[in-house]
């Protein structure tokens, strides 16, 4: 590569091929009456992909919004590489970015979109088909090179739009909900490639998503917000197994709501004392967070007595491959589902008696009170 070119690629503090650390500190952003972002800190390592997740209306566009430089924060600093660029205007920022739709120019190549980044920033025009043809072997197209965009699927756009992005080496790639317009195969397929491609070249990268299961699959950390502010930050499994609110516990994966009285930091779960985690409850009702994989199913055998649990009906099985979920009432009215491997889940079809416990792992709980 061309000294010329990497001065062109690259912004202030980024070195080629390198991730940079990227800090967001204390951002404000309101819009009217509105609080897009509360007080919102944030700091990514080099080379780390942080996938934001949340509800609409959370802040997770808005943070990525400022970090582009596409809008400016209220109040705090955005650091990039040691360098506050906070006040610098997005084409200065060095940033690459995706967008949900592909925005690709109709008129030009697969090739031409790739290296129109490069023009603007007057590199060569050898070099530019090279880094250009170099960014398509990346991400699978180079035979499609020369197709324009009607020419090809939805998912071979988005990787054009991705090649693209990654051709200037930005110091951070910035990607805000690429694979929702794409079918469900594809998503599956271009969020690994997404990822087997971040590792390659150790951008730092910021993904903003509401698809949890996205989150969870390809980032470092994930990010759950909550009206603007984070709600917690960590690996994907540690805000599945330990989440740290009933929020995140119910928005992060399939879960169940189960009413139980809290005393001395337990909560009594379908006859099962369970540690809680998160924050402190105080005692009385609540309801606790369990995970459908937490769920004990056994057989009744009429025995009762002593047996842990409560009685059961299972009311559905649903199939879904190696897996099965298995909806069960309880004689109070309510229900609970249980996530079983397929062939265990045989042993419970629909009708059937059960007897329902909960494996002995913490859960967060909320008062019987207060929302989720």
């Amino acid at each position: 590569m061309t000294q010329s070119m990497t001065d062109a690629a690259v912004g202030p503090g980024a070195a080629s091929g390198q991730g940079v650390e990227v800090r967001l500190e204390d951002l404000r952003r309101e819009y009217g009456p509105v609080i897009a972002l509360d007080g919102l800190s944030l700091t990514m390592a080099p080379g780390e992909m942080v996938a934001l997740l949340g509800p609409s209306g959370c802040g997770k566009t808005s943070a990525l919004r400022l970090v582009a430089g596409l809008e400016e924060a209220d109040a705090g600093r955005i650091v990039v590489g040691g360098h506050d660029v906070t006040s610098l205007s997005a084409n200065k920022r060095g940033m690459g970015m995706v967008f949900q739709a592909y925005s690709l120019f109709p008129h030009m190549t697969a090739r031409q979109n790739v290296a129109f980044g490069l023009r603007l920033r007057g590199v060569k025009d050898s070099d530019r088909k090279r880094r250009a043809g170099d960014m398509l072997e990346l991400v699978g197209l180079s035979a499609q090179a020369d197709r324009f965009a009607h020419q090809m699927s939805g998912g071979q756009q988005q990787r054009v739009a991705l090649a693209r992005a990654l051709a200037i080496q930005p110091q951070v790639l910035l990607l805000d909900e690429p694979l929702s317009a794409l079918d469900a195969k594809v998503r599956v397929q271009l969020r690994d490639e997404i990822r087997r491609i971040q590792l390659e070249v150790g951008t730092t990268t910021l993904f903003v998503t509401h698809d949890q299961e996205e989150a969870l699959a390809i980032a470092d950390r994930v990010g759950v917000m909550r009206a603007g502010r984070l709600e917690q930050l960590a690996s994907p499994t540690d805000v599945y197994a330990r989440p740290a609110s009933a929020f995140v516990a119910e928005f992060v994966g399939l879960t169940n709501k189960i009413s139980g009285p809290v005393q001395g930091g337990r909560v009594q779960v379908l006859g099962t004392s369970v540690a809680i985690v998160g924050t402190a409850v105080p005692d009385g009702p609540a309801t606790a967070m369990v995970r459908p994989e937490a769920i004990v199913l056994t057989t009744d055998d009429g025995a009762g007595g002593d047996a842990p649990g409560e009685l059961g009906t299972v009311l559905a099985v649903s199939f879904l491959g190696a897996i099965s979920r298995i909806t069960i009432t309880l004689p109070n009215g309510g229900s609970v589902i249980a996530q079983l491997p397929t062939s265990v889940a045989a042993e419970f079809p629909a009708g059937s008696s059960v007897r329902v416990s909960v494996r002995p792992d913490p859960v967060p709980v909320a008062p019987a009170d207060s929302p989720s």
